[in-house]
């Protein structure tokens, strides 16, 4: 038996059980969200395992209160092949009078509209995202440098990174975060990718809402979107990527779909509360939910995204926010991203509902660091004076060439492989 990998997400569903009635983990398919829910429930239903699924999805529509029926916490797995399975979890949790710990749900997708469940679960489940593994996962951050620390505006010590240049920044962004890629080279961690890609194209985007989607159209949005990794292309840019193939209306409804499968997951805009004025821009950033799906769609390896680094270096900054968003939600806080109409950008802003930040930029190489530095203490002078606090820290984080440690500005420089939440 594989020997299990904690996970960051398993802090925040013992927390949450404890909690709510039932916990939702969702997230994209082959992330592990099953692994996971699997060490804290005493009983499972499974709805999607070929071995008994159909029998379990039969049950599940025939007579939902009975397939809930279970030890708890009771796992039903990919719980969104029958949505009427949530009304029976949110009725059972009221029939127990809102004991903790009932249930755990783990969904790759979002039912349509018309299949929606009637009620919102609001007070009985939480939810929770789920990620491919990050590098602390993987064991390959050292996990010196945490958000937790940041946040508390703590001081860091020297942390020396293991990552050796730029080739081996190259091929932990072609394996991305897969559990499966786990102790396989780098050449069988890319097939897991193109087959994940595959998948999508061919079946999982339509069989979210059964509407057949043409999969030649839908991997060239894939396409387009790996196109267009870390920037804020919009549909127009969208649109004439894919040369008129593909309406707006069209394009639009293709979206929707990948979001409902989670391979899209977008960095949205960041919009402080501020006494004056500021101009900001509303485009999130285009990410994929895994840099090395990226990678896969388009043509990459790791020899030729050394030989462009300006491709690279998009990719670096989508895994590094990858990572950064798993160990920000086990601190509570999102990750969004600064655009104002001055044309300041940041690369991302990690924020708590309480209005503490933190500001980080993402540079490829440590060269790069002066003009990071810049502009985060010009963000910094700019909402302190419009009313903001000031960001618990300013980060810069970068994929080698020098240790982590606090500049005399107080802008920290980590290398990726040292952060953790």
């Amino acid at each position: 038996m594989n020997r299990y990998i904690a996970r960051c997400i398993d802090r925040l569903i013992e927390r949450d059980l404890s909690i709510f009635g039932a916990v939702l983990i969702q997230g994209p398919k082959w992330c592990g969200k099953t692994t996971t829910a699997q060490r804290f429930a005493a009983s499972s239903l499974s709805l999607s395992d070929p071995a008994g699924g159909f029998a379990a999805l039969q049950l599940a529509r025939l007579d939902p209160a009975q397939a809930v029926v279970g030890s708890a916490p009771r796992l039903i797995d990919e719980w969104q092949e029958e949505p009427k399975i949530w009304d029976a979890v949110r009725f059972e949790c009221d029939r127990r009078m809102g004991e903790p710990g009932q249930f755990l749900l783990t969904g790759s997708a979002t039912p349509n509209a018309a299949s929606q469940p009637m009620h919102s679960g609001v007070g009985r489940v939480s939810r929770l995202r789920m990620d491919t593994m990050t590098l602390l996962e993987l064991g390959i951050s050292s996990g010196s440098v945490s958000l937790g620390t940041l946040f508390a505006e703590k001081p860091i010590g020297v942390a020396l990174g293991s990552i050796e240049g730029i080739s081996a920044i190259a091929d932990l962004v072609c394996r991305g975060g897969w559990p499966q890629a786990v102790g396989r080279s780098t050449e069988d961690a890319m097939c897991i990718s193109s087959a994940y890609v595959d998948g999508v194209c061919e079946s999982d985007v339509s069989k979210v809402d059964g509407v057949k989607r043409d999969p030649e159209k839908v991997r060239a949005l894939l396409s387009s979107l790996a196109r267009n990794e870390s920037t804020l292309a919009g549909e127009k840019s969208l649109e004439k990527d894919l040369g008129g193939d593909v309406s707006r209306s069209t394009l639009r409804r293709y979206m929707d779909a990948l979001r409902r499968i989670n391979i899209i997951d977008d960095i949205p805009a960041w919009h402080p509360a501020l006494r004056s004025s500021v101009k900001l821009r509303q485009s999130a950033k285009r990410h994929l939910s895994d840099p090395s799906l990226a990678v896969a769609l388009l043509g990459a390896n790791p020899e030729s995204l050394v030989s462009d680094p300006k491709t690279l270096g998009l990719l670096f900054e989508s895994f590094v926010l990858h990572d950064l968003k798993v160990y920000a939600a086990v601190n509570d806080s999102s990750v969004s991203h600064y655009h104002d109409a001055d044309d300041l950008e940041v690369d991302a802003v990690i924020h708590r509902r309480d209005g503490t930040w933190i500001a980080v930029e993402v540079k490829l190489g440590s060269s790069q660091i002066p003009e990071a530095s810049a502009n985060l203490l010009r963000l910094e002078r700019k909402l302190v004076e419009r009313g903001k606090k000031p960001p618990a820290a300013k980060l810069i984080v970068i994929g080698f060439g020098m240790p982590a440690h606090t500049m005399p500005e107080g802008v920290i420089v980590a290398p990726v492989d040292t952060l953790a939440p």
